[in-house]
């Protein structure tokens, strides 16, 4: 019941502001309402790197809180990244690479999920299909890996936020983003307690991860449970120290 209410919630937080409506209602695309909380908190971002990037559920809720910002999204698969640039047509501040971040380049295979937001560069395991019905695996594509650095060049305007979000990738997009790191004054990654996707690295490995490089956790956001109450993922914010 609790996870019911916070979708209606959420609903009539996106039907009450006229873009995320429409991205909505045009395109069924849902902004990530719930990040909103946690982006205010950052104060004028100038830049927003989104890796991750699905429909553009993130990048309408970074447009919303940082209007003049350059937003740099990353999204590996073909049909959510077409959704993504028919809501960002006319917005001449956000860039789509379609591509994913690891820590090297080449192809890889993807494992599509029934629910694309939830497909991965790892295997989906028993516990991600049990825990969210819908979301078994349907196959694999070939998708592109780069660098971060390949395409930031010399940096991003500050102060940055990079966000990523992929699925139990985390710890490999991170260390695709090692050389970049410095770019930026926050890291807001999902990390998951329970290994939801086969081989990933827990929330504790990534917070060890990050806090060997000068990171230091600031908060942690929307933290999902199972019926039993216990902890699946949540969003962590890093901040440098």
């Amino acid at each position: 019941m609790s996870r019911f209410l916070e979708r209606a919630r959420k609903l009539i937080h996106i039907l009450c502001i006229p873009e995320w409506r429409h991205a909505l209602l045009a395109y069924r695309v849902a902004a990530g309402a719930e990040h909103a909380v946690v982006l205010k908190q950052l104060g004028e971002l100038q830049s927003v790197v989104d890796i991750g990037a699905n429909r553009g559920q993130f990048a309408l809720a970074a447009r919303r809180c940082f209007p003049s910002a350059e937003i740099i999204s990353f999204e590996p698969l073909s049909m959510p990244a077409g959704k993504y640039r028919s809501v960002f047509s006319d917005d001449e501040r956000v860039i789509l690479h379609e591509v994913a971040i690891g820590p090297s380049m080449g192809d890889a295979h993807i494992h599509l999920s029934a629910r694309d937001d939830s497909s991965s560069l790892l295997p989906i395991s028993e516990a991600q299909s049990n825990l969210f019905p819908g979301t078994e695996g349907i196959g694999t594509v070939v998708v592109k890996v780069a660098l971060l650095a390949a395409f930031l060049g010399d940096g991003v305007h500050q102060p940055a936020l990079l966000k990523i979000d992929v699925q139990g990738f985390e710890l490999q997009a991170l260390s695709g983003c090692e050389p970049r790191l410095g770019c930026f004054d926050w890291i807001y990654v999902e990390c998951s307690f329970v290994e939801l996707y086969s081989g990933q690295a827990l929330a504790d490995e990534v917070i060890a991860w990050l806090q060997v490089r000068g990171w230091a956790l600031s908060g942690v956001y929307n933290m999902l449970f199972d019926r039993a109450g216990k902890a699946i993922q949540a969003d962590f914010l890093f901040s440098k120290r």
